[in-house]
């Protein structure tokens, strides 16, 4: 609600850029055709107000739209011109696969580092893999992203400026399909992975490290139990429980995608859709992708809730 009434407040909205079109004469849009070249009666006003729903309180305006959403209406796109519902669908699947991709390489690069890091605690292994992921964390990916376009494309040639895959797509083999869509995409996974392995990997060893250090870990070995099996069978399972309570938290940024990272390297999914939304202000999108970012917070939520179920016995839904 606190978003669709800014998008009511905020200048430069769809109406003032609809008039400046008209005064730069451009007539490519039906509203454009409706002002003309110069000054606009108050009666075309009204009718380029009720054009893009600018006629009624803000209020009143909010309602109307949330009772569309609730029958799966999400409106039609200044921009595009087509339902929202259609633009998003198009791009979600670029999106998916980008954040199926990295929730792989964080969660199964991350625990089991987190876990060598955690028995091997101030040795050089943990050092060195402290330092490097703390300096991934400490370079936002949006920055990151800029340098390897820079550095790696542009100087070196060794990936591409950017896109989902190259010209020619269609006639590649089907391996050759793949090998595309890789070779573009080890930039853009480098950038959505690299501010997340240190986040993940750290929760991983330090509550390990405090379930190691618990009197039931010290129980275990004391009754004959091997080191091994007091990692793998009794601490780590515990120390899951965080892992699983945040993991709701990606599902949105698994489909949504990064806005800067996708707009970097060119990527037509959700999170460029939403960039792209924002500037032109195409609200009816930035409301879709808003809405398609919530649910998909409050489904993370129950996955997550889920899962603490089933790692932690002492939890169970009644």
């Amino acid at each position: 609600m606190i978003v669709f009434l800014i998008t009511r407040v905020v200048p430069g909205g769809p109406i003032e850029r609809a008039l400046m079109e008209a005064r730069m004469g451009d007539q490519g849009g039906a509203q454009t055709k409706q002002i003309g070249s110069g000054a606009i009666s108050e009666e075309q006003m009204a009718q380029l107000k009720a054009y893009y729903g600018f006629d009624k309180p803000p209020f009143e305006a909010y309602l109307i739209w949330l009772g569309k959403v609730v029958r799966g209406d999400l409106g039609n796109s200044y921009r595009y011109n087509e339902p929202v519902l259609t633009i998003i669908w198009e791009r979600m699947p670029v999106s998916l696969l980008y954040g199926l991709v990295t929730t792989i390489l964080v969660y199964g690069v991350c625990i089991p580092l987190g876990v060598l890091k955690a028995i091997k605690h101030r040795t050089w292994i943990d050092n060195v893999t402290s330092a490097l992921v703390f300096t991934g964390y400490a370079i936002p990916g949006y920055a990151l992203g800029a340098l390897l376009v820079v550095y790696l494309s542009a100087r070196l040639g060794w990936f591409p400026m950017g896109g989902f895959h190259s010209r020619g797509f269609e006639d590649l083999s089907f391996f050759g399909q793949i090998g595309d869509l890789a070779h573009h995409a080890v930039l853009p996974l480098v950038c959505y992975t690299v501010g997340s392995f240190a986040f993940v990997t750290l929760l991983m060893k330090n509550h390990l490290m405090d379930n190691l250090a618990a009197d039931f870990v010290r129980t275990a070995m004391a009754k004959g139990v091997t080191f091994r099996q007091a990692v793998l069978g009794h601490a780590l399972r515990n120390s899951l429980i965080p892992i699983a309570t945040h993991f709701g938290g990606h599902l949105s940024v698994l489909v949504t995608g990064s806005f800067l990272i996708e707009f970097i390297f060119d990527i037509n999914g959700m999170g460029l859709l939403g960039y792209t939304s924002v500037v032109d202000r195409d609200y009816p999108t930035v409301m879709g992708v808003l809405i398609i970012s919530s649910v998909l917070i409050l489904i993370g939520n129950i996955l997550s809730d889920i899962l603490v179920a089933l790692i932690d016995p002492r939890i169970r839904f009644k």
